[in-house]
């Protein structure tokens, strides 16, 4: 059995818990056994985590942008490293103005791309930025996935014209719900008996619009999903929006909900427009297709089911576990040959 090391922020981090810990058993199946090295505090604590990367067959690096020295020693340590990104991790995110370079941030990326034996970008737009850094080969897109056998599906028996929009995410995605406040106000007074159930560990107030607030933990979200009629997701207008994933996207539909989203970045991949949901970005196109699905139980349980399918096939665990797994023997094997290079 080799040994996966993942070096990440932690168990909870949702990037492990939906890249990698979701694999765990498919990967032991492939002659995989994952560990988790979290990242350690201070040059002690540092020096230990190298001391485990050097035992293990392969070290995944979970988003870091390591410095230069720090980069070096890892991949020294490590036999063969991996480097996994869901988020336009180069660029300033969309909560911290309008200028989105980052010449530093930009730079370690390159590092961390070149240092790297394979690369795991979580969608199409992040696997064409690595490319433009590093040999094509290099670079795999592996995307966010979700297990479907997890989601009860939504039973969509709510009355005509009274619905419940689910949105979940965290305090860092609040900001982006925010600035759909317009749209939902308009979706509201289109159907009076509207109710937004934030699934989040924090909460916020939007005029207009009634909100049921669900705190959110692992054992309970596929739950909250499977009460709600219609998923919502808004990414800004913005160049770190292009690099994100659609986790709650792929959440809503492994629920059976049809989504309502904006035509920014993964949105548009993930939501076939008129057959799992619609993509609507100003408040009539929200008042349109939220007024429809609500009117319309049948056209919810359709499109809902169509999502679910689409996800087993293309987004779900069961199919790029084995995928997974020939990546990272892959990235051995290039390490390996690498090292026969050098010496």
């Amino acid at each position: 059995m080799q040994r996966l090391l993942a070096f990440t922020e932690g168990a909870d981090f949702v990037c492990y818990r939906y890249r990698l810990a979701a694999f765990t058993d498919s990967l032991a199946v492939a002659g995989w056994r994952l560990d988790l090295l979290p990242r350690p505090q201070g040059l002690c604590g540092f020096s230990a985590a190298l001391v485990e990367m050097a035992a293990a067959d392969a070290v995944v690096v979970q988003r870091r942008l390591l410095s230069g020295p720090k980069r070096w020693l890892v991949r020294q340590a490590a036999k063969a490293l991996v480097y996994d990104f869901d988020d336009a991790v180069y660029l300033k995110d969309s909560n911290r103005g309008p200028s989105a370079d980052d010449p530093v941030r930009c730079g370690r990326f390159r590092g961390m791309l070149e240092a790297a034996d394979a690369c795991l970008a979580g969608s199409n737009h992040l696997h064409e930025q690595a490319a433009r850094c590093v040999a094509a080969e290099k670079v795999h897109r592996m995307p966010t996935c979700v297990d479907p056998t997890r989601y009860s599906l939504a039973d969509h028996d709510r009355v005509p014209g009274s619905v419940t929009l689910a949105w979940i995410g965290s305090q860092s995605t609040v900001p982006a719900l925010i600035e759909a406040h317009e749209c939902l106000r308009a979706a509201a007074r289109a159907v009076p008996d509207l109710t937004l159930e934030m699934i989040c560990d924090t909460f916020s107030r939007l005029a207009g619009v009634c909100i049921r607030e669900t705190r959110w933990s692992t054992a309970t979200e596929a739950a909250a999903l499977a009460r709600a009629d219609i998923g919502i997701s808004w990414l800004p207008d913005h160049p770190w929006s292009l690099g994100k994933c659609g986790l709650k996207v792929l959440q809503y539909m492994a629920a059976g909900l049809p989504v309502v989203a904006n035509k920014v970045g993964i949105h548009c991949e993930l939501v076939a427009h008129g057959e799992t949901g619609f993509l609507a970005s100003d408040p009539a196109e929200w008042r349109h297709a939220v007024a429809t699905l609500a009117g319309d139980p049948g056209l919810r349980r359709r499109m809902g089911r169509e999502g679910r399918r689409r996800v087993e096939r293309d987004w779900s665990v069961a199919a790029w576990g084995p995928r997974l797994a020939a990546i990272l023997d892959a990235a051995v094997a290039r390490a390996a040959r690498q090292a026969g290079v050098a010496a």
